[in-house]
């Protein structure tokens, strides 16, 4: 990943020098994050040109951003995986990017925001896109490239993905097991990593605990692994079962009880209006925390069970319908208008899951921050191929997955679950004690109301009705976050 400042004037002689961690060339630059590496390659004929690749891996289908820069022009192009997004606003003769939303802040105005994509945000309508919350600043898409001339900035979408629509019949002979054991593992020893330390999410669910199997099979140096505790009985049991993956594993661990650390709450990223994106995830403090442990114990790598629910689904990818938004009563009219262009501007069918990149988006900029890269076996492009093409029995409830836990010895309580863990206690403490007066804040003066996306009186009944109530609607959650991430960024 990078972050950069391009301008035309500077583009004329590529005179590239290092300065820090930087490349610099007059007022123009370029910083790779602390987690990549930056290649760049000069050339000098009568035609000058200069070449940068970011590269985040050792071998094979690399993730990467690559720059093109000759006189009066500079051409970005994007990998597969999108580990993290690039965000791309042109200025005056200037182009500006960085994988960090927040580094673009001079850059955002709340009062200029994209109506379509604020009304995907408030009814969970999202939709991978090169356009974001706000106008102007474009997101670069897995595979897309974007130009910078004087003509301005001009985004290109690539061809859609060949996917394998339907299962096919295994050969005979062949151990499905061993094939997704096998692409794990070199998924996991490929990872980008020089001291051999490295972390893992592990929940106590099919996914991370299959990840967990791979990284112990790897034998990495020093292995962390980091797990959310939900808390209530469903925790008690998710306790158990990350005990058992940790003493099998032989991981060092790190549990955080998520419930104190729940949306909105004192001295998290909202509470104190610490500049964030606003589209961040809803678990934003808690996952803060693991991430802040990940870098004080110097993991350099992180491995995720993202991609696991979208990998075992069902349907195909051109048949499956999405299901209807659910009502957003406090909907204003600027926003109600919006909705009928929510699919709209849609980037082509990508070589991952949409979900799985769009969760990219939302949660790994926070581990690029704290110097720790995260990779995710699961939404590898081999593996995503492999579980595309197996027979549909093999991937309902995560039958595969869940017998690779049993042949690894792990109990049929762990590897099958009455009760998997979710964090539905966790958002309503943090709607209730703390989100409410966050909504009673907005009704007094709030960015959206005033822009007419939210209509303030239908929200202050909302509110009036949440206490009277035994839950909190868990829609309440969107607005209040994305008002205060748009006030964070004022």
């Amino acid at each position: 990943m990078l972050s950069m400042c391009l301008r035309l004037a500077d583009l004329q002689k590529p005179e590239w020098k290092p300065q820090g961690a930087r490349w610099v060339n007059g007022r123009s630059w370029i910083e790779p994050a602390d987690v990549s590496t930056l290649v760049l390659e000069i050339n000098d004929d009568h035609a000058p040109r200069v070449s940068v690749r970011v590269k985040e891996w050792k071998r094979g289908e690399a993730d990467f951003i690559s720059l093109t820069m000759a006189p009066g022009e500079a051409r970005l192009s994007a990998g597969v995986f999108g580990t993290a997004p690039l965000y791309l606003v042109e200025g005056a003769a200037e182009l500006n990017a960085s994988w960090d939303l927040t580094e673009l802040r001079p850059h955002l105005r709340a009062d200029c925001l994209v109506p379509r994509v604020v009304a995907r945000t408030l009814t969970r309508q999202h939709r991978y896109t090169s356009e974001t919350l706000f106008d102007g600043v474009y997101r670069l898409t897995e595979r897309a490239s974007a130009t910078f001339s004087a003509s301005g900035l001009t985004i290109h979408y690539p061809e859609p993905a060949e996917h394998v629509l339907e299962p096919r019949s295994l050969r005979h002979g062949v151990d499905p097991l061993a094939v997704l054991d096998e692409l794990l593992t070199d998924v996991v020893s490929d990872a980008p990593t020089a001291t051999r330390c490295v972390g893992v999410e592990l929940s106590g669910g099919a996914d991370s605990g299959n990840i967990a199997l791979a990284v112990k099979a790897v034998r990495f140096s020093d292995v962390h692994s980091f797990g959310l505790l939900v808390g209530g009985d469903i925790g008690a049991s998710q306790r158990e079962r990350r005990q058992v993956f940790v003493e099998h594993c032989g991981f060092r661990d790190m549990a955080i009880p998520a419930m104190q650390h729940p949306p909105f709450c004192p001295g998290g990223v909202r509470a104190v209006r610490k500049p964030h994106d606003p589209a961040g995830a809803f678990y934003q403090e808690a996952f803060d925390v693991v991430r802040e442990q990940a870098s004080g114990r110097r993991c350099e790598v992180i491995f995720t069970g993202s991609g696991g629910d979208e990998v075992n689904a069902h349907h195909s990818r051109t048949d499956a319908e999405l299901p209807a938004p659910e009502p957003v009563p406090w909907l204003g009219l600027k926003a109600v208008r919006a909705l009928a262009e929510v699919n709209e501007q849609l980037a082509p069918i990508p070589v991952l899951p949409v979900p799985t990149l769009m969760a990219f988006g939302m949660h790994n900029p926070g581990f690029l921050r704290a110097g720790v890269w995260p990779v995710s076996p699961l939404a590898h492009p081999q593996v995503v191929r492999f579980m595309e093409q197996l027979p549909h029995e093999h991937k309902r409830h995560k039958k595969l997955f869940r017998e690779r836990l049993r042949r690894a010895g792990l109990p049929e309580w762990v590897a099958a679950p009455a009760d998997p863990e979710n964090f539905l206690e966790v958002l309503e403490k943090g709607l209730r004690a703390y989100g409410l007066p966050v909504l009673d804040d907005m009704v007094r003066d709030s960015v959206l109301v005033d822009l007419g996306y939210v209509d303030g009186k239908a929200l202050a009944q909302a509110g009036s009705d949440a206490r009277g109530s035994a839950l909190v609607p868990d829609l309440l959650c969107d607005v209040l976050a994305l008002e205060v991430g748009l006030r964070s960024l004022m």
